[in-house]
């Protein structure tokens, strides 16, 4: 991506969401966003799945428009992947659509989502211990609790948005020695008191 480049993001519709909402799907355009162009043979492998699953759910995300064949990379019957845009959005008018489908097929999403979320955390802490000092102390669990109203927090999710997004075209250069990829999770959500 140029450095002026602003990421492609994909805004889910109704149809384009029925044709994420599948775990399998999602962990592979997950793969294919973070590490970058594969095989669906070495997705299976890297996913733990049959190669005949990894290539049918990589052909349903090619009909949805989610990724596309990397013709720099495939050669004779060898068939590359790649993402087609660098992130999803999530349109909550999802979650009350008046399709039965479709407000199953965004709560699905969103599950998997908190799941993969717990996933990448839980790697990171059994996985802390290999990762140098100045790593194991840059990394962040923390959580807030704020009296705020949904205005304010729309504000504040906005705001870490941008703060996040303005790192981006801080990349350091390809090849830079210490460089790793950093997941960011933010959840903002009301809580029940007494």
């Amino acid at each position: 991506m140029a450095e002026d480049e602003t990421p492609k993001v994909r805004t889910l519709d109704p149809h384009s969401l029925r044709g994420l909402a599948h775990p399998l799907r999602m962990r592979l355009l997950s793969v294919l966003r973070h590490d970058g162009p594969a095989t669906a043979s070495g997705l299976a492998e890297k996913l733990g799945e049959s190669s005949g699953a990894t290539s049918y759910h990589l052909r349903q995300l090619a009909a949805h428009g989610f990724v596309e064949d990397d013709p720099e990379r495939g050669k004779g019957r060898e068939r590359w992947w790649k993402a087609s845009a660098h992130g999803t959005r999530f349109d909550d008018t999802l979650l009350s659509n008046p399709d039965p489908a479709v407000r199953g097929a965004a709560d699905l999403f969103i599950h998997e989502i908190a799941t993969i979320h717990t996933q990448e955390v839980a790697t990171w802490l059994g996985t802390r211990g290999d990762w140098p000092e100045e790593w194991r102390r840059s990394a962040d669990l923390s959580d807030f609790t704020l009296r705020l109203t949904a205005a304010q927090t729309c504000e504040l999710r906005d705001k870490l948005h941008e703060l996040i997004e303005s790192y981006r075209n801080l990349a350091p250069d390809p090849g830079t020695e210490g460089v790793a990829q950093v997941r960011l999770h933010t959840h903002a959500f009301p809580r029940i008191t007494d």
